[in-house]
């Protein structure tokens, strides 16, 4: 798979923000290609948090794919690595050249209907290091994609993310902004979200 020449590139701007949005970074049939493949063969799971003394289901499902050894803990849920498949190293090439970053690792989200979404949060864990580049790639039913500066909720952007697109995260922004996906009560079907990282292991 090769690096497709985007549409166009946006920079939303906001104080301490570092985000590059790549409109289609995978074209339309090699996108078509890699959701079909990773819906299949990914070992998706369905994870959950204990919160006022009884289980809640995320509301997604998630897989944590990385090189041997790299497992990763958020929230009190506990991923041992899945390994690498053929496409998701291809994808992870492709987001590493736009990105201009190595990745050791992907978080894999599968949002099955607007019912499935991410609150805010940022990808702060301190083993992403202070200043992480993150490689966002969706792929599927377009939703929408909201930052917003943890200091100041009136700095707020809305992003609608389509097939194929490419956020780069970069710079202070996990310090500085948090991200979500909202839920949605509009009809919309399945989408899958990969977040390449590099873990850092002293």
């Amino acid at each position: 798979m090769t690096s497709q020449p985007a549409l166009f590139d946006e920079q939303p701007k906001g104080p301490g923000l570092d985000v590059i949005l790549v409109r289609n970074a995978v074209d339309s049939v090699a996108a078509d290609a890699a959701f079909v493949a990773l819906r299949e063969r990914v070992g998706w799971r369905q994870d959950y948090l204990r919160m006022f003394g009884r289980l809640i289901s995320v509301p997604r499902l998630e897989s944590w794919v990385a090189d041997e050894g790299l497992d990763y803990t958020y929230s009190g849920i506990h991923h041992d690595p899945d390994p690498w498949s053929e496409e998701l190293l291809m994808l992870r090439n492709l987001v590493s050249e736009h990105a201009g970053a190595t990745f050791n690792s992907v978080l894999c989200n599968l949002y099955r209907d607007g019912n499935d979404g991410v609150d805010w949060h940022a990808d702060d864990e301190s083993e992403f290091g202070p200043m992480p580049v993150i490689g966002s790639l969706s792929l599927g039913a377009t939703r929408r994609f909201d930052l917003r500066r943890a200091d100041d909720h009136a700095e707020k952007i809305e992003l609608d993310l389509h097939h194929g697109d490419l956020v780069i995260m970069r710079g202070m922004t996990q310090a500085l902004w948090k991200h979500r996906v909202p839920k949605t009560k509009k009809p919309v079907g399945e989408r899958i979200n990969l977040t390449f990282r590099s873990v850092i292991r002293s």
